[in-house]
């Protein structure tokens, strides 16, 4: 088959074109990062995603079996916002549909919701319609928190832990996730590329943290425990807000610590990814927050 994934040199969807490629398909990728590193030597030929050409994203999607769609942005910067994201993806949906496109296999997010008062979860159901309304075939996977040797979120709290005399947690920290590794959700979506079956599942590890939990097992693992204390929401986003601006970066954001605390990282479904948190983080306890990854950096 020919298949087409947004983002390839990105996170998700670089483990997702590895595992196509080992499989011997031919990968293409659209992107708007055509100048990022290519971890693949050449073997997947990168084309612009770029959403002010409709035509233009239908031509480069003619021929193409199936698209597996990572596109998504973490928060709104300048003209780059989710409502926007949310039309984006239904651009790209409708010229895949137009380019002959057989099956979509979408990324998206737990309790995803049209009647959320986040966009990041009203957003993520607004895509998952205009997958199911678009006549393709369609897979839509569900995650959580990725984490992997690129993530953000836990490296990044592993870092405050290694640099700071405490970890403040947005209210008692009480609230659930379930993170997944990347390539488990990665192994799921190429399954789906072969499947003839229109699902949607949940995609989400096999341990459930409360958000302090989790934030202990981190300091555990790396050697950093510290003193962990409870703020007011608000409080804990203002002091993740004061500190982003010395890494020029945005650490967290309000619809972040809402979805959070409003147990929206969590599954009623059974774990259908294997990779524990718990076994990674012992395993790479030796780099884990060891450097800061910034968000800004690596998409703007």
């Amino acid at each position: 088959m020919k298949i087409a994934v947004t983002g390839a040199f990105s996170y998700s969807g670089k483990y997702i074109t590895s595992r196509l490629l080992a499989r011997g398909e031919e990968v293409i990728t659209l992107t708007n990062h055509p100048n990022r590193p290519d971890p693949f030597e050449g073997k997947v030929k990168a084309f612009p995603l770029n959403f002010n050409n409709e035509e233009e994203l239908e031509k480069n999607l003619s021929g193409i079996d199936v698209l597996v769609n990572t596109y998504w942005i973490r928060f709104d910067k300048g003209h780059n916002t989710q409502p926007r994201a949310v039309e984006n993806t239904k651009i790209l949906v409708r010229a895949a549909a137009k380019a002959g496109v057989k099956r979509i296999v979408h990324i998206s997010i737990t309790n995803p919701s049209a009647d959320s008062h986040l966009p990041y979860f009203w957003g993520k159901a607004a895509n998952e319609k205009a997958v199911i309304d678009s006549g393709m075939s369609y897979a839509i996977l569900r995650p959580t928190v990725l984490f992997g040797k690129e993530d953000i979120l836990i490296n990044n709290i592993a870092w405050l832990l290694r640099r700071l005399p405490l970890f403040g947690l947005p209210g008692d920290g009480s609230y659930k996730l379930s993170p997944v590794y990347v390539d488990d959700l990665a192994k799921l979506a190429v399954e789906a590329v072969y499947s003839k079956e229109n699902y949607i599942w949940d995609a989400v590890g096999p341990d459930e943290f409360t958000f302090k939990e989790m934030v202990e097992e981190i300091g555990q693992n790396t050697n950093s425990q510290k003193p962990l204390i409870s703020f007011p929401p608000r409080l804990a986003l203002l002091a993740a807000q004061f500190m982003s601006l010395f890494v020029n970066d945005v650490m967290l954001t309000p619809e972040e610590v809402d979805g959070l605390m409003a147990n929206l990282l969590v599954s009623k479904e059974a774990p259908r990814c294997k990779t524990s948190l718990k076994d990674w983080l012992r395993e790479n306890k030796s780099t884990v927050g060891k450097t800061y990854a910034s968000e800004l950096a690596r998409h703007f």
